[in-house]
């Protein structure tokens, strides 16, 4: 029987894709591949708002060439890199197989069969005009208990810095009768937690319905039964107050906001077309906490953008420490060819970037500490997740803020919630022991 297996780089798109695409290859009558096994398929599901992924997908590719000569293996590359480069990519990386885009991922089992009776590389990155959305295909999920459900896809905002509109076209919204029933579906699968997915959730519906609805659809999905929504992520211009008032009302919405900044600066954020300024966004912040006292906050952060002068990086660390992050994601700002920013002028030095990055770094640590602490002592239900890489003998979860939680247990309680009494905080992870 052949083996397959799936490497995803990128978001939690991406993820879901490379769920779908799992899904399919079993439909097919692969098994995945066992751990440190070369698979007959080998499917690369990539990202490319960042420079690193490119090169990871051309060390990895590179590393297949001879393994791939001897046993037949299939290399197939799709998602943000597949549509973005098409048969170039050929030029770069001649050993692929396949190369499929964001839009032709139900195609893709098609395209490595006819790549197998091919002499020459299969190619399709084509839009296709039904425009269906991936959700309804096959998958094989990462855990059980866990479901990420795309509501719209594509991206209408085009900040300077960013290629997904490109590689994923503009924003499409699903009905919210279907995302309704998906997740009805897959509450009556066993599912106690999904992630709702868009590149801008919070302007979801403006396509199908001439204004946004996402507040409503939260309303719609937590009457399914589900007991806990995630979603991600949310543009600070289109975050309305009925969803801050939706988030705090509804119990199964976690008390968690992934609400990217990227620069604390004006001049930056105009200059990354984003759309509102840093009194907007801390404004936002303030109505955000007024809402939900306990909320966790966490963001993206760009270091370097072109232009970016001292003061503009001062007035990120500003807007940091007055934000009181959880978490933050902070990037090195990275050219992506295809994107205005790639061209602009007053490219920041690297040696300038580095020290700022490590002073922001050191500053979203800090604050992330300070969030932490004061839940010493709190009671916090968890979803466990499964037993620590490091330790088997201690179980991993996640709390509805989204903050990590590690306990001692002799009972593996993965898929299943339980009430933890937390003892010790450190910045990144809780410490806590199962009350019985």
């Amino acid at each position: 029987m052949k083996t397959y297996e799936v490497r995803t780089f990128g978001c939690q798109m991406n993820k879901h894709d490379s769920e779908r695409i799992a899904g399919m290859l079993v439909a097919r009558g692969l098994v995945e591949s066992p751990a440190g096994e070369l698979a007959d398929v080998v499917v690369f599901n990539t990202c490319c708002v960042r420079e690193n992924a490119d090169e990871r997908l051309y060390g990895q590719v590179s590393s297949l060439s001879s393994l791939r000569r001897e046993r037949g293996t299939v290399i197939a590359v799709g998602g943000c890199i597949g549509q973005r480069d098409g048969a170039a990519l050929l030029r770069t990386l001649p050993q692929i197989d396949v190369v499929f885009g964001t839009h032709n991922l139900a195609r893709l089992p098609d395209l490595i069969d006819a790549a197998v009776d091919s002499p020459r590389p299969v190619v399709e990155v084509e839009d296709p005009s039904d425009g269906d959305f991936t959700s309804n295909l096959p998958s094989r999920r990462e855990h059980p208990w866990h479901a990420w459900v795309p509501i719209a896809v594509g991206c209408d905002n085009f900040c300077t810095y960013c290629i997904v509109p490109y590689v994923r076209g503009r924003e499409r919204s699903r009905t919210r009768e279907d995302v309704v029933a998906e997740v009805t579906r897959l509450a009556a699968d066993g599912v106690v937690e999904v992630t709702l997915l868009g590149q801008n959730v919070n302007s979801y519906g403006r396509d199908l319905y001439g204004d946004p609805r996402f507040a409503e659809l939260l309303h719609d999905v937590a009457a399914t039964g589900i007991e806990r929504i995630r979603f991600m992520t949310s543009h600070p211009k289109d975050l309305s107050d009925e969803t801050i008032a939706a988030m705090a009302q509804l119990p199964q919405v976690c008390r968690h906001l992934h609400l990217p900044l990227q620069s604390g600066s004006d001049r930056i954020l105009a200059a990354m077309n984003r759309r509102y300024t840093q009194a907007d966004y801390l404004a936002l912040v303030a109505r955000l906490y007024e809402a939900m006292p306990d909320l966790a906050l966490t963001t993206d952060l760009i270091v370097g953008f072109p232009g970016e002068t001292e003061a503009d990086f001062e007035e990120t660390m500003n807007t940091v420490r007055a934000a009181s992050y959880d978490a933050a994601f902070t990037f090195i700002y990275s050219p992506r060819s295809g994107t205005p920013a790639a061209t602009m002028p007053d490219q920041v030095p690297k040696g300038v970037i580095q020290p700022r990055f490590d002073r922001l770094v050191a500053e979203v640590q800090a604050s992330a500490l300070t969030k932490n602490l004061p839940l010493v002592g709190t009671v916090q239900r968890v979803l466990f997740e499964g037993t620590s890489k490091r330790d088997a003998s201690v179980l991993t979860g996640r709390t509805a803020g989204n903050k990590v939680v590690h306990v001692r247990s002799p009972v593996d309680l993965a898929g299943s919630f339980a009430d933890v009494l937390i003892e010790d905080a450190q910045t990144w992870f809780l410490l806590g022991s199962l009350i019985s």
